[in-house]
């Protein structure tokens, strides 16, 4: 069936609208003029320094008639409200909800076919794309999500990839994560043939989240995995580029190709890693047409370890490792990646032992989850996984080094991981059982029963000390 679309509750204005409604103090709208080069990235990571991090909306920005707006996955609070949950709840509705495959629904025009330049007017220049840092080797769009179908089966994907902008309609593009994308693309180079694909921008964080997950069965749509996490039919619509469909409610598309056998310099750019990469496939998408909104806003994911590049990665991955876990582990009770840890190498997991030789297994099952992992903690479920403090405490007090810590020599990590090896990508993953051992008395804990923490909140509330 199609339609029209009638409707933006699966847009990224549908997103901001229920922000400014409900969450005013989290939409941050700057009109003071904004550069281009560094000024975006700057104001981020200094409200993160604050502990901050709202939706923020540049209105003013030189050299551009588009609204930039950026930081919109990078509050734990927003994206638990996105699914209805408290943000306690998010990694286990997250969970639940990517497995619920809903089909999706066909319209009959995209929201981005206002405006449509083709031929020479293609300019990707006059978008206003960000120069996050000194070290990035161009302006890169980094919240654009790359769609494209396998040659051989004919199911499509979604997913980001780094995109440099190099000429007017030239981008340099790295398919290093080596998943659905990369061979895509290989099967259609191994024919010859370049590999049409769309690049959609403006998008809702659960289409965000929706395309980071990993484990799903190869004849599943990414789309019908984020109308799962919606509870309803994704909408989308064809573009201009092998029927290729794309999100009915994105803000631009940008339609081309990926070329076969061509490999030009791709990077450095600052990564999720915290550091400077220099490792990419070196592949190469023109542009040959551009659609978008007559009002079109200009999204930019911000670079770097901040929370907008990095939690959905958090909240994804501790959704597919506490998914692996309780299959054979009845008593996890949550899995927690630290944003600090750049979103992927370590994992705390909180459990209720019942056995020794249980947290062995949960790392196991943790690292041969996600290749990203490469450090897992085991904790009981006294421990506040959520609270760094309260981990190094197990870690410190429950942990003996020379029976405790397990290492797996040799395994497949991340290609940007810069520990990795430079050809292999293998390093060695490390796991701590930092539980207390079951058959014997063991140090019982100091705790302040929670009518006490209340009345000693009540009592600073009246010397007027808010916590």
């Amino acid at each position: 069936m199609t339609r029209n679309v009638d409707s933006d509750n699966q847009s990224l204005r549908g997103f901001l609208r229920l922000v400014e409604t409900e969450y005013p103090d989290e939409l941050l709208r700057v009109r003071e003029p904004i550069d281009l080069r560094f000024d975006a990235t700057a104001l981020v990571f200094e409200l993160d320094h604050a502990g901050k991090s709202p939706v923020i909306v540049f209105e003013n920005v030189r050299g551009s008639t588009m609204q930039l707006v950026t930081n919109v996955a990078g509050n734990r609070k927003l994206l638990a409200a996105c699914l209805g949950v408290e943000p306690g709840n998010l990694p286990t509705a997250f969970r639940e909800r990517c497995q619920k495959y809903i089909p999706c629904e066909l319209v009959d025009r995209g929201a981005w076919e206002d405006v449509v330049l083709e031929g020479d007017d293609v300019d990707l220049t006059k978008l206003p794309v960000p120069l996050q840092f000194k070290v990035d080797a161009a302006p890169y769009i980094t919240a654009g999500q790359i769609v494209a179908r396998d040659p051989v089966t004919g199911v499509d994907t979604t997913g980001f990839h780094r995109l440099m902008l190099k000429d007017k309609n030239r981008l340099g593009v790295s398919l290093h994560s080596r998943r659905r994308l990369y061979e895509f693309h290989r099967r259609a180079e191994e024919r010859g043939k370049p590999l049409p694909a769309a690049i959609t921008l403006g998008i809702h964080p659960l289409h965000y989240m929706g395309s980071m997950v990993y484990a799903y069965p190869p004849h599943v749509r990414k789309y019908e995995i984020i109308g799962g996490l919606f509870g309803e039919p994704y909408r989308l619509a064809r573009c201009g580029i092998a029927d290729l469909e794309v999100p009915a409610d994105a803000e631009i598309i940008i339609e081309g190709e990926i070329l076969p056998n061509v490999h030009e310099p791709e990077g450095p750019f600052s990564e999720f890693t915290g550091y400077a990469s220099y490792r990419s496939t070196q592949n190469v998408f023109v542009a040959h047409r551009i659609r978008m909104r007559r009002d079109a806003m200009f999204h930019s994911v911000t670079s770097g370890m901040s929370r907008d590049h990095i939690l959905i990665s958090c909240i994804t991955r501790e959704g597919e490792i506490l998914n692996a876990l309780r299959r054979n582990l009845p008593n996890v009770r949550a899995v927690h990646v630290p944003h600090t840890t750049c979103g992927a190498f370590m994992a705390f997991i909180s459990m209720k032992k019942i056995a020794e030789g249980e947290p062995q297994m949960a790392i196991m099952a943790a690292l041969g989850t996600e290749q990203y992992t490469k450090y897992v903690i085991v904790v009981d479920d006294d421990v506040d996984i959520f609270n760094i403090n309260d981990v190094m405490w197990a870690l410190a007090t429950r942990m003996r080094a020379d029976k405790d810590i397990v290492f797996i020599p040799g395994a497949k990590g991340a290609i940007l991981d810069p520990t990795s090896d430079p050809e292999t990508f293998t390093l060695t993953k490390m796991g701590i059982d930092a539980t207390r051992p079951t058959g014997r008395d063991f140090a019982e804990r100091l705790t302040i029963p929670d009518d006490q923490r209340a009345r000693a909140r009540s009592i600073l509330a009246a010397a007027g000390i808010k916590l």
